[in-house]
């Protein structure tokens, strides 16, 4: 999407030895070890191209972008079967498929991947509008601090709780649907979604919002009845209420 116009080399952040996928594969392995059984996770697809004059929903994944998922899907804890889904476009449905093609050839059991309208950009009513926003707002945390005061168009973009809470609720209902005793619910999306939920339910403010990099993950998981939320930088948080309000 428009809004993943970040630079096609490793964000700031990335520790040495480090590569993209790390840190979603530190927190899945960190929450299985705590005890949740089965997760969700909203993940930013991986490495793509920025070709000018192409529309920007048509910019595949880089070679090197294909290899970061197949080798994430590699690292996967085998226990884990995991469900694919995934944002229209091709480099979604194609970090997906590379991340399940890599969970099996390791040894993995994996289902099949499907693409889902609300992990894409779902909340755009004039995607036009919202992409000069972005553009004039000098950044994409920015912008979706503008988004979550109010102060966008009212017909660029639905509002920002709302698309939040339509969200969650599509995340959620994997969570109530296991696919194995224990699972992965993968759902690739763009850093916008990534930011928006930072932005709402983690009240990142914009000035220090931290990049999300490719292969970056927000994880639902369950925990003695409440639904929480897990960051890679920030602890979890319970959003039980929230997911039963909007549901």
């Amino acid at each position: 999407m428009a809004s993943d116009r970040s630079a096609a080399v490793a964000p700031p952040g990335l520790a040495p030895g480090e590569t993209f996928g790390d840190a979603t594969l530190a927190l899945i392995e960190r929450l299985l070890q705590d005890g949740a059984r089965h997760v969700v996770a909203l993940m930013r697809h991986s490495a793509r191209e920025y070709a000018p004059g192409v529309h920007d929903l048509q910019n595949p994944l880089t070679v090197e972008g294909r290899d970061l998922a197949l080798r994430l899907g590699t690292a996967l804890p085998k226990t884990l079967t995991v469900r694919g889904y995934a944002s229209p476009p091709a480099r979604c449905m194609d970090t997906a498929a590379l991340i399940m093609e890599g969970h099996r050839l390791a040894g993995g059991s994996a289902t099949r991947h499907r693409p889902v309208e609300a992990l894409g950009v779902f909340y755009a009513l004039d995607q036009m509008k919202m992409w000069k926003g972005l553009s004039g707002a000098g950044g994409l945390p920015a912008f979706i601090g503008q988004w979550v005061r109010g102060a966008v168009p009212p017909d660029a973009l639905i509002p920002a709780a709302l698309a939040t809470d339509l969200l969650l609720r599509v995340l959620a209902a994997r969570l109530r649907d296991p696919v194995a005793e224990t699972s992965l619910d993968l759902c690739v999306s763009h850093d916008m979604s990534l930011h928006l939920l930072r932005a709402v339910l983690f009240e990142e403010p914009a000035a220090t919002a931290a990049p999300v990099r490719y292969l970056d993950a927000l994880v639902l998981y369950e925990r003695e009845g409440r639904l929480m939320l897990a960051s890679h930088d920030r602890a979890s948080i319970d959003i039980t209420a929230r997911i039963t309000a909007s549901a």
